[in-house]
């Protein structure tokens, strides 16, 4: 989106003056009686008490008000809901992912250290609106001491009839149980999560069936991520038709950018959506640190294309302008990385990563982010050849798409696109082939003439 004086403008409006509403300035947010101090928990009141408000119209309005999940993979939230059938004698559930194991990502804890009875709220409000008997909260057992903080914070909620039997005299009920994971990335995917859930190994499943029609112990099952469902108060308090005005028109709402790398104040920040890339960097995380120039930037997770400094320039934090400028939103955890980083160098921390936490079900994942890690690690070292360069892009080619769930694409992603958008550094550790390819003939010739 350009101004009229030619200059890249923000679809997030005026960010310098945006009123935190997921992480608001407010000491002690996380105890329950701060929180409803502050107007916490009315809008499940609204929602349980307003006869006029039936569940599939609090369904309706998150559909309306354009709300995408903030795990990853930015599917309408409304849509999402309205996917879980009618109400029969089969139980129902919710599970709020919380494992958060994306590399560079680290918003959600964030949330559940500051302001947990947001995603509470949300909570109880989905379990209202798709008529849930329990909700699981997923949270990776890293996170132990969030978990102990919400479990006192849940009681709390259960002391006062927040949770449980009959909820504020309402005649509705439903559960919430905190869940440790056992620190598997893989467990960040939803079947996968479910599996584990189950207490089996957290191998994820072929679909369909959706969770929706068979998730939990075989019943209907929707997974939302925490920052999604700590929207949804947000929604229903403020109106489907604020939440859908605030940011990029397609891509709307507060989001939480987790801002790391080589930057001066690096953190968790709320925004807009929509807000210019160079505005995060430049001005919200002070630029680059040390003054040095910008090389690349990783928009939402170690599973996204990086983007080379001269591809940001005028893009937008939000699916629509990431994904023309070849990258994704992800989970919005942006990585900066100055002009001083050997990118041959963190392709191969990130293909260990991959290589590490491949559950091993599939046998294109298994052995491919294997070979990755194994070949970027050879040309690292200065042993590879030019010819592992076209390598690593064949055997991406046979990766994605080719698994039971998108852990491989993911694995192929930083690889395929560090490799083409940084060729030159990965080329200077390469040795001449024994067996030249035609670039290196062609090289070859021009040197000798």
């Amino acid at each position: 989106m350009e101004a009229t004086n030619g200059t890249p403008q923000s679809k997030a409006g005026d960010w310098r003056s945006y009123e935190r509403v997921l992480l608001p300035p407010v000491k002690d947010l996380h105890r329950l009686e701060v929180y409803e101090q502050h107007g916490g928990y009315d809008a499940l009141r609204t929602v349980l008490t307003d006869d006029s408000l039936t569940p599939g119209d609090v369904t309706q309005a998150v559909k309306e008000s354009g709300l995408r999940g903030r795990g990853g993979a930015g599917f309408s939230t409304g849509m999402k809901w309205s996917f879980m059938p009618e109400p029969d004698d089969r139980p129902r559930y919710l599970a709020c992912n919380a494992d958060e194991s994306e590399p560079g990502t680290f918003k959600d804890r964030q949330l559940m250290e500051y302001n947990p009875h947001l995603m509470f709220e949300g909570i109880l409000i989905a379990c209202y609106a798709m008529q849930i008997d329990a909700c699981y909260v997923y949270t990776r057992g890293e996170y132990v001491d969030w978990i102990d903080h919400m479990q006192v914070e849940l009681d709390k909620l259960y002391d006062k009839g927040y949770v449980g039997d009959n909820i504020m005299g309402t005649g509705f009920s439903t559960e919430i149980v905190m869940h440790k994971g056992a620190g598997a990335y893989i467990c960040g995917e939803e079947t996968s999560l479910l599996e584990s859930l189950e207490g089996k190994r957290g191998y994820p499943r072929y679909k369909p069936p959706f969770p929706a029609q068979k998730g939990a112990w075989s019943q209907p099952t929707t997974i939302n991520n925490v920052e999604t469902l700590a929207c949804v108060p947000l929604i229903v308090n403020r109106g489907a038709e604020w939440f859908a005005s605030t940011g990029a028109e397609q891509h709307p709402g507060p989001v939480l950018y987790g801002i790391s790398g080589h930057v001066n104040r690096p953190g968790v920040y709320e925004y807009p959506t929509g807000m210019l890339i160079t505005d995060l960097i430049d001005e919200v995380a002070g630029g680059v640190r040390g003054g040095k120039a910008l090389k690349a930037l990783i928009p939402g997770g170690a599973s996204v294309p990086p983007l080379r400094a001269d591809m940001i320039e005028g893009v937008t934090m939000d699916a629509e302008s990431l994904r023309e400028a070849g990258s994704l939103f992800g989970t919005g955890g942006m990585l900066i990385l100055d002009e001083d980083t050997d990118m041959v160098s963190w392709l191969r921390r990130v293909t260990h990563f991959y290589q590490h936490e491949s559950c091993g079900q599939c046998t294109p994942c298994r052995e491919g982010t294997g070979w990755l890690e194994q070949i970027v690690t050879r040309i690292d070292e200065g042993e590879g050849r030019l010819r592992d360069l076209d390598l690593l892009l064949e055997l991406g080619d046979q990766m994605e798409g080719r698994t039971i769930c998108a852990f491989a694409d993911a694995a192929v992603w930083p690889v395929r696109n560090t490799v083409k958008r940084f060729r030159e550094e990965f080329e200077a550790k390469c040795k001449k082939s024994v067996h030249p390819t035609g670039a290196e003939v062609s090289a070859g010739a021009e040197t000798a003439a």
